[in-house]
């Protein structure tokens, strides 16, 4: 069973418990399908805009033990009751993270 960390839009945690993202995560569905059911080592939120918290809180995910990090489903693009919006820093983080973590584990982009 794979470790993974989670990282979730900080403007959405007042609407939603990751409840959804947990659940697919513990089950191995839809993003997690290629990797199967998985533990979830940690929940963070991204820190707030520009995503100004995720690498920092993706390396602390991976020293914890993290073999896969997570982009919540409300990052990449769907948010709470049905909203959609995709986070306007998407493009930047994404290319940190392949350039900085991308060689150490791998990324999911979207949860459920």
């Amino acid at each position: 069973m794979k470790k993974i960390g989670i990282i979730r839009c900080q403007k959405t945690e007042v609407m939603c418990p990751s409840t959804s993202c947990l659940h697919v995560a513990k089950e191995g569905k839809v993003h997690f399908k290629e990797i199967g059911p998985a533990e979830v080592i940690g929940l963070v939120s991204c820190g707030g805009c520009p995503g100004k918290e995720i690498l920092l809180r993706a390396l602390k995910m991976i020293e914890k033990g993290a073999e896969v990090i997570a982009l919540s489903t409300c990052i990449i693009g769907k948010a709470p009751a049905g909203k959609h919006f995709t986070c306007p820093f998407l493009a930047q983080i994404k290319e940190m993270l392949e350039n900085e973590i991308g060689n150490k584990v791998t990324i999911i982009y979207g949860t459920h």
